[in-house]
């Protein structure tokens, strides 16, 4: 990603600690979408986006860790530590934090994925200073106490049996699996149930100490907030907690990773007694930092992401052989994937998945028209626009694009981009794509035929 502007200032601290450095990376208009980038000696990045027109604000913590930097011992281990770090630190206890933002009214939760981990908290402006300083205790101060991780692991494994009992979720891990194999990428996030207990409260404090470092840590804040207020306040925070002693730290670097995707054609099946059968056919997609992304997005988006898009019209409206199906995209540092979804009944599976088969073929060999292309451009840049209506989906893309990219992209920049995207790229990334051999996956009460006939339908 590449940012418009990008303005460097020095300022220098009246109380003689280290000098910050302050960047204009968005010049936004009349200082409205302004977004700010301010570099602490300890490493830790804050980045701010303006918009003085709403009453909100939402702060969140990105920490540059997720479930594909564990081992396999400690699958999990990522997502146990986020539970935690809402259970207490030497400031308060698990119900000081969440009372403090239910007096005022604010949400505050987070969230764990295959290459970071976020937390945040959605306030009014005026309550903006408490929520920044709920959220930095509780990613400097936690304290992780043994009896907090017994407790915790009771949640965990209950939220992994509800994930277990939404088959339409399973397919999705089990898909990731089949795609990657017995790799960091194709572990569950949550972990398993005998990962999650067999972890320590050793193993995750140390974890914590690893991952947790300011240099691994973007701070992002949006809405009508003053970035040089927000720096000062997360300064201050972070260094009552001692968390800013390194004055030559540096950040680390957007991820790069090794590419671990398995071979084609790969079938995972898992038998299961319910109403529908849950299916995934993919294949390798493109890497977050693939330049190809958008004309991606934009065959994604013609291919499965709407109701006029093909697959919905040709297993649903015309058929009726589906409810949901969809196609996705999913990039990581060095690598992705393409899925198409379907949920049917068990014995349509053979049929839903042929008209699938099919389309894909037909788009990687004849393309799609200008027209379906130039809907699906239309369609890609309303529902970019309009995902960034509040403060929070602002918060997160600008914390998630210096995590991942290190920069920054305007909404107008992003609407050029789609704009941009030809015929001729689609067309060209739909071969390069939709060409490769599939995967699937599986879950529903299958019988033997069939999943032998499951088997043969990549071959």
């Amino acid at each position: 990603m590449t940012s418009r502007s990008s303005r460097a200032t020095a300022r220098p601290s009246s109380e003689g600690r280290a000098v910050a450095r302050t960047q204009t990376l968005l010049p936004g208009r009349d200082g409205i979408g302004t977004v700010r980038r301010t570099t602490l000696p300890g490493g830790l990045r804050i980045v701010t986006e303006t918009l003085p027109s709403v009453r909100s604000a939402t702060f969140g913590i990105w920490a540059h860790v997720g479930s594909r930097d564990e081992t396999p011992s400690l699958n999990g281990a990522t997502h146990y530590l986020e539970h935690l770090l809402f259970k207490g630190t030497h400031k308060r206890s698990a119900l000081d934090i969440s009372a403090a933002i239910d007096a005022v009214g604010g949400e505050m939760n987070a969230f764990t994925a295959k290459e970071y981990t976020c937390y945040y908290a959605r306030v009014l402006d005026t309550d903006l200073p408490l929520a920044i300083d709920v959220v930095c205790d509780m990613l400097t101060g936690s304290l992780i106490l043994d009896e907090d991780v017994d407790a915790e692991r009771g949640v965990i494994l209950e939220e992994i049996a509800m994930t277990e009992d939404d088959p339409g979720d399973v397919v999705h891990e089990l898909f990731a699996q089949t795609m990657f194999g017995d790799t960091p990428l194709g572990r569950p996030v949550l972990g398993t149930v005998d990962t999650v207990n067999a972890l320590t409260r050793g193993q995750i404090a140390r974890f914590y100490k690893k991952h947790y470092d300011p240099t691994h840590l973007v701070v992002a804040a949006a809405g009508n907030v003053d970035h040089a207020t927000v720096v000062r306040q997360v300064r201050r925070a972070f260094e009552k907690a001692g968390a800013l002693t390194r004055t030559d730290a540096v950040p680390v670097a957007p991820r790069d990773g090794l590419r671990t995707l398995r071979a084609a054609g790969r079938v995972e099946l898992l038998n299961r007694k319910t109403e529908q059968a849950h299916v995934v056919l993919g294949m390798p997609g493109l890497a977050r930092t693939d330049e190809r992304r958008w004309a991606l997005g934009v065959l994604n988006t013609a291919l499965g992401g709407g109701m006029s898009s093909r697959l919905f019209q040709e297993v649903r409206e015309k058929r009726g052989l589906a409810y949901s199906v969809y196609s996705y995209t999913s990039g990581f540092a060095d690598c992705g994937l393409f899925g198409v979804y379907a949920g049917c009944r068990p014995g349509q599976v053979h049929d839903v998945l042929k008209i699938c088969r099919d389309e894909l073929h037909k788009v990687a060999s004849d393309g799609l028209t200008d027209d379906e292309i130039a809907r699906a451009v239309g369609q890609l840049s309303g529902s970019t626009v309009l995902g960034l209506e509040d403060t929070g989906a602002l918060m997160n893309r600008i914390g998630k694009s210096e995590l991942c990219w290190g920069t920054q992209m305007s909404v107008d920049d992003m609407l050029d981009r789609i704009a941009a995207v030809t015929p001729d790229e689609v067309r060209e990334v739909a071969r390069d794509v939709l060409d490769q051999r599939p995967s699937l996956s599986v879950i529903g009460p299958l019988k033997d035929k069939q999943a032998d006939r499951l088997h043969q339908a990549v071959s």
